[in-house]
């Protein structure tokens, strides 16, 4: 079947991603710029979840561009990627949550790390029925991407693991290391660019 309704689904859930996130963030009780500015943990959270969400949005699109058909397979991988993806509003929500009382609080940290891990790990059956169900090892997909994953794909899930167990020592340092991860992947994956043409 052709790949046209799930780019489209995914779309639109990507959307509702966003917009969920957006509608968290609450203005200030006051009308002064020192009540908006006390609100700056709140206001990097979102920003760093919607990069995220933005980031993924960009590497699916690019994904999809170097496919031709999807299977059921697909679908329910793709279902897998999404549920963990819808799960940034929640957990940004909660760590935003915590603002008033310890910002970052652990928990919440922790569990917005564990989201962040999951979402990049269930990217991978998501590649693999991709390329099983576009001709294998053989397809342009799996050409572009090769047998292993590049350096970002190895380092990433490591630091996720690294910042779900900082949290419960320095929230903080969990924070910087989602940072990271995420400054990693503002560049789409060059991998798929060079070899499908636009």
């Amino acid at each position: 079947m052709g790949k046209g309704r799930l780019e489209a689904f995914t779309d639109g859930v990507i959307a509702v991603i966003i917009t969920i996130m957006v509608l968290e963030l609450k203005p200030p009780h006051e009308a002064t710029l020192s009540s908006l500015l006390g609100n700056w943990p709140v206001f990097l959270s979102y920003v760093l979840s919607f990069v995220y969400v933005g980031i993924y949005w960009n590497n699916h699109h690019h994904m999809l561009h170097a496919v031709e058909r999807v299977n059921g397979k697909v679908m329910w991988a793709n279902l897998f990627f999404l549920f963990w993806l819808s799960l940034f509003p929640f957990t940004t929500a909660w760590l935003n949550e915590a603002h008033d009382n310890q910002f970052p609080a652990e928990t919440p940290t922790a569990l917005y790390g564990f989201v962040l891990l999951m979402a990049a790990l269930s990217w991978i059956p998501l590649a693999r029925c991709l390329i099983a169900c576009n001709g294998g090892k053989d397809s342009a997909l799996a050409v572009a991407i090769g047998g292993r994953g590049d350096w970002k794909t190895t380092v990433s899930p490591i630091l996720y693991i690294a910042g779900i167990v900082f949290a419960y020592f320095k929230p903080i340092v969990s924070c910087v290391l989602y940072a990271v991860v995420a400054a990693l992947w503002l560049i789409p994956d060059r991998r798929i660019e060079k070899h499908v043409s636009n």
